[in-house]
């Protein structure tokens, strides 16, 4: 036989055993919903509801349509318990979207996965896999729920919702319920380490049928959502008392209205900042008080905003000989949906206008240089993790910790190097 029709031959019978061997994976690929789920939604739900009902002081409302139904849940992101506000809402199990970082936890990732079955996704990046695993459980008759922000509010309003969440609804054709979580913010801001005495309430606002938005334009169906769960806290609305209203304030914000960009200390209702000593005072109707000053800024939304202002008016290449900031953090390489390896239990942590030095000036100095980073992005309160080539380390500072500027600087790059100066997105 000629050498070259061997060789087709055998590459026919290469692809025959390849499709053979999707075929028989698919065959015994196991049903992603379980009976045990809907077990440990029913076991659960009578203890975990009153506690979540006193510490958050929320008010959720049943979605009785959900009994007979599947949907797709989209919700703002304003707390830390979020996802149960939603599993308090739907009768039936909810299948949650949930980023990489619950995966790498060892045999906690793996108890997660045994009782509740969350979807996982990688943060910032378009995760193919996890769209299959969402049409997977939606062809098994799942609800599946997300936040589309991908992100806790550092604001106190809705951020940045990604157009992709359009893509994802036309693909699943499943109902869309918008679950509306008000108060939030007042009760736990995404800096702060404590619960606040307060009122809050979470609900589905309106139901999207596949009918309706079938008619829909993409932009349309995107101002249907966005319009849908934006919520905006930065208003009087109640009082939200705790003795510790300020504390990690300073994990917010980064920039000074006198200062420029500045490191911050909070402690008990106050947050100074450590170059010029200026103090405001974040009182329980989420107001911000100058100390002896007049500070400029009503709400953190307005500090907030200022300091997006100041970032997007900044041209990093011209902070690439001094450093910006200065900290210090535990250093893990992340194995993504497995574990975390611990690279380093103190490292110095260098922000440059174009890179981040991990140990500068030391025999096993580490540069990141934004150039070669794919992705940068806040997770929790104090965490970053930053994907450099095939490797995602996680930096995690004390309670104090600001990850937020390190995201928004290597944005503030990448705008700039991609020809976007005034590009106003900085990864949030």
């Amino acid at each position: 036989m000629p050498s070259n029709v061997y060789n087709v031959c055998a590459n026919a019978n290469k692809r025959c055993k390849h499709q053979m061997d999707v075929l028989m994976k698919q065959q015994k690929q196991k049903p992603w919903i379980r009976f045990r789920h809907r077990v440990v939604t029913r076991l659960v739900r009578p203890f975990l509801s009153p506690y979540v009902r006193m510490s958050y002081g929320v008010k959720v409302d049943v979605f009785r349509q959900q009994r007979d139904r599947q949907f797709l849940v989209l919700f703002n992101h304003q707390t830390s318990f979020d996802q149960f506000f939603v599993g308090m809402a739907m009768p039936r199990p909810v299948y949650y979207v949930a980023t990489e970082d619950i995966f790498s936890l060892g045999w906690v990732s793996d108890l997660l996965r045994y009782v509740v079955a969350p979807i996982p996704i990688r943060k910032q990046t378009s995760d193919v896999s996890a769209i299959r695993t969402c049409i997977r459980v939606a062809k098994e008759g799942g609800t599946i729920a997300l936040a589309p922000e991908g992100n806790r509010t550092y604001s106190g309003r809705t951020e940045y919702i990604n157009p992709s969440i359009v893509s994802l609804i036309r693909i699943l054709k499943l109902p869309v319920a918008l679950f509306r979580i008000e108060g939030g913010y007042g009760v736990q801001p995404r800096w702060a380490g404590k619960v606040r005495k307060g009122k809050m309430k979470a609900y589905v606002s309106q139901v999207i049928e596949p009918e309706d938005y079938a008619d829909l334009s993409n932009d349309e169906l995107y101002a249907r959502i966005t319009e849908g769960l934006a919520v905006n806290e930065n208003c009087l609305s109640g009082s939200f008392e705790s003795k510790a209203s300020a504390e990690y304030l300073d994990r917010a914000i980064y920039v000074c209205p006198e200062c420029g960009f500045s490191a911050f200390h909070s402690a008990g209702d106050v947050m100074t900042c450590s170059t010029c000593g200026r103090q405001v005072r974040y009182l329980p109707t989420k107001e911000l008080q100058g100390i002896d000053w007049e500070c400029p800024f009503r709400f953190v939304a307005d500090w907030y905003d200022h300091q997006n202002a100041f970032v997007n008016e900044t041209d990093t290449r011209e902070h690439t000989a001094s450093p910006l900031f200065r900290d210090q953090a535990q250093v893990s390489n992340v194995i993504v949906f497995k574990r975390k390896e611990l690279l380093r239990e103190t490292a110095g942590l260098t922000l440059y206008g174009d890179r981040v030095v991990v140990d500068e000036d030391k025999p096993d100095e580490l540069i990141l240089p934004f150039d070669d980073v794919s992705a940068a992005v806040c997770l929790g309160p104090n965490k970053l993790n930053i994907y450099h080539g095939d490797r995602v380390y996680q930096f995690k500072g004390d309670k104090h910790f600001n990850s937020l500027k390190y995201v928004n600087l290597f944005h503030r790059h990448q705008n700039i190097i991609k020809g976007d100066e005034h590009g106003k997105f900085l990864g949030l």
